[in-house]
């Protein structure tokens, strides 16, 4: 495995960027607000410190696979779940279509497991800072499930 700083570096630059500039720019605002939510609702100040941290992770794991194997299966499903992870917000808070943001979302949930069964034969790591991405992603799909059923 190659190993520089540059790919880490550019790597969490590029997704915590762009997830700031899609999280500032689709808020939950007063629709939101008035979403009949589950009692598991958590508040809305959890989610930024939490995808600050899960972006972090998720760069890291996309640019050890990059270092290794840029044109691989897991660098494909890497990608597939960061273009689905940055739509989510969008569709979900802005133009509130929360049906589609749950398909959206499940399929992320699809490639994030794919991420996770690639790199486990070839880099643990990488998969294991998938999992907290995983978890999080599991429950705000039933999250984002709740919200379209009591809506």
């Amino acid at each position: 495995m190659r190993t520089t700083l540059t790919a880490p570096i550019v790597f969490v630059l590029v997704v915590l960027g762009v997830g700031c500039a899609i999280g500032s720019t689709n808020l939950p605002g007063p629709w939101y607000a008035g979403l009949v939510k589950p009692p598991f609702n958590p508040p809305n100040w959890v989610f930024a410190p939490v995808w600050s941290v899960i972006y972090l992770l998720i760069a890291l794991a996309g640019a050890r696979i990059w270092q290794q194997a840029p044109y691989g299966v897991a660098m494909l499903l890497w990608i597939v779940q960061m273009l689905l992870n940055f739509a989510w917000s969008p569709i979900f808070f802005t133009w509130h279509r929360t049906g589609l943001a749950l398909g959206i979302i499940v399929a992320m949930l699809l490639a994030i497991v794919g991420f996770i069964v690639a790199c486990w034969p070839t880099d643990r790591t990488a998969a294991l800072l998938f999992v907290p991405y995983f978890a999080w992603v599991a429950f705000a799909t039933l999250l984002n499930a709740s919200i379209f059923i009591l809506n």
